[in-house]
């Protein structure tokens, strides 16, 4: 019998409520491959710790954007909508009817551009040393283009599986065949494409729009760089050398600045600011804002606050 490896769009645990979101429907195959391109070994600890997926659900991408990288590669196929793309510095609007490969290890981020978004995620089995075949497609898979046009056949075919997935949601034998039937033909039906495509850039007007917007929650890096379309590593690349500090602290700095806005404002009492500028507690709160000041919460208050 065939394993299947987890499927990680690192939408999940915080957000993957995603049949509410709206935004393009995708299709994304996934297997586990070592940097060397050979497939990565089997690891029993890993399928008893976390539950395997189905071989093919269908889910909705949200608009907000999400960046990540795993240990096996993935190939998204846009069904409905688009959505943007950014794999290891190359970016790209993907639409009906393309896709993009996103190699193991490699930065990528992406998200929804208006309309609703749906997305069919193929999960692929662990290539095995007995199935050559198998192996076969996954390594071709591997060294394609990353970004392809599917043709109008296998575009008809894929959109008639997700009809019948739709409509038997709970039928597992179907989901197995649509992985198969897709991997099986997916070769023979692409050809490499770059209309619309995006560059990767470093925009901080929208960095900055993003963090305004969720300074009252925790903010990751892979959120920051997912924000403007960067690979995590990539961005805290650029991040450092254009601005000088790391995106933490530039984070901490406008979480302190708006701390200061609102205490100056008198409407609101610390525990109150503390939690509408994101920090976990008061006393949180307040060892940091002593320390970037010098001066507590509290002393800055009976200071600069109105009378």
């Amino acid at each position: 019998m065939s394993r299947y490896h987890v499927f990680d769009l690192s939408l999940s645990r915080e957000h993957l409520s995603l049949s509410l979101c709206p935004v393009g429907i995708l299709v994304i195959l996934t297997t586990t491959f070592m940097p060397n391109g050979s497939p990565m070994p089997d690891s029993k600890s890993l399928t008893n710790s976390i539950p395997l997926p189905r071989p093919a659900e269908i889910i909705t991408l949200p608009s907000y954007k999400n960046c990540h990288d795993h240990q096996y590669t993935q190939v998204v196929i846009g069904l409905k909508g688009q959505v943007e793309f950014e794999v290891a510095g190359r970016g790209n609007i993907v639409g009906p009817g393309q896709g993009c490969v996103v190699v193991a290890c490699s930065d990528h981020a992406f998200g929804g551009i208006a309309c609703q978004s749906d997305i069919l995620v193929l999960n692929l089995p662990t290539p095995q040393r007995h199935d050559p075949l198998m192996l076969q497609k996954i390594n071709q898979l591997a060294h394609c283009d990353t970004y392809f046009q599917l043709d109008a056949q296998i575009q008809k075919l894929i959109q008639m599986l997700v009809q019948e997935m739709q409509s038997n949601p709970d039928d597992l034998l179907l989901s197995r065949a649509c992985n198969d039937t897709v991997i099986a033909l997916l070769q023979r039906h692409i050809s490499s494409f770059q209309t619309g495509k995006k560059e990767s850039r470093f925009d901080l007007e929208t960095l900055d729009r993003y963090i305004n917007q969720h300074l009252s929650h925790k903010i990751s890096i892979a959120q920051l760089a997912g924000s403007v379309f960067l690979g995590e590593s990539q961005f805290h690349l650029m991040f450092k050398e254009q601005m000088g500090i790391t995106p933490h602290q530039y984070v901490l700095n406008k979480r302190i600045d708006l701390a200061k806005k609102l205490i100056n404002q008198g409407h609101l009492n610390l525990s109150q600011i503390s939690e509408l500028v994101g920090f976990s507690s008061q006393s949180s709160f307040t060892h940091r804002f002593t320390r970037a000041l010098g001066i507590s919460p509290s002393q800055y208050k009976k200071q600069y606050s109105p009378s």
